[in-house]
């Protein structure tokens, strides 16, 4: 039952940003023609909406966890990393140039697609909070042990440029720190569920190979 009363808050969430921008893209197609410079706008906008629809999905297959991280701290980091996010979608959106639009919708879409890939993996193992359900190593986990987050931060980091200003780059900030955060918690209870997960995390980046 807590499982699934912690699937609500965010599908809302996910579903009412959604919302926003279907319901921006059906405005721009009542005032906008059909150009090149309208193309782009509607793939930036359907690309957020695909990335929102996604982490929707995956929320509502999950199964439940075994284990999971004890304390308020985990659970509003987990909470704060997922949604912020999502509110840089709620302020205004920038008049972008081609080039700077065509650069947003790149990231959005490759964030999409590494975020399908990663979700293939984990399967129903998928989790909001730090909790386990299994212990996933193959796929692109082979390389980072978090390309799922690595991969969301690529298709936000494209939404941002759709809307950058001084506080959505704040929010940005502070959403990166806590998704740190996360994953750090995370590692902390999947350390304590896999004896082997010590092994792995000594051998593998957390994000970027080589470098972090």
């Amino acid at each position: 039952m807590y499982d699934r009363l912690m699937r609500l808050p965010l599908l809302g969430w996910v579903l009412l940003c959604a919302g926003t921008q279907l319901a921006g893209l059906s405005h721009s197609t009542d005032t906008r023609s059909m150009d090149f410079d309208y193309l782009i706008h509607a793939a930036m906008r359907l690309s957020t909406i695909a990335f929102l629809l996604l982490i929707a999905a995956v929320v509502i297959l999950r199964t439940r966890p075994s284990a999971k991280a004890s304390g308020l701290e985990p659970r509003i980091s987990a909470l704060l990393g997922t949604f912020l996010a999502y509110g840089i979608v709620l302020f205004p959106r920038c008049d972008l140039s081609l080039s700077a639009a065509v650069i947003s919708t790149l990231l959005t879409m490759i964030g999409n697609v590494g975020a399908v890939v990663a979700l293939s993996q984990l399967g129903r193992s998928f989790s909001i909070m730090a909790e386990t359900r299994q212990l996933v190593v193959s796929g692109p986990y082979r390389f980072v042990r978090h390309p799922l987050y690595l991969a969301e931060e690529i298709a936000i980091i494209g939404l941002f440029i759709q809307f950058a200003s001084v506080y959505t780059a704040l929010l940005l900030a502070v959403q990166i720190a806590f998704q740190l955060r996360r994953m750090h918690n995370e590692e902390l209870v999947l350390t304590a569920s896999f004896p082997e997960y010590g092994a792995y995390q000594r051998n593998t980046a957390r994000l970027v190979p080589g470098i972090y």
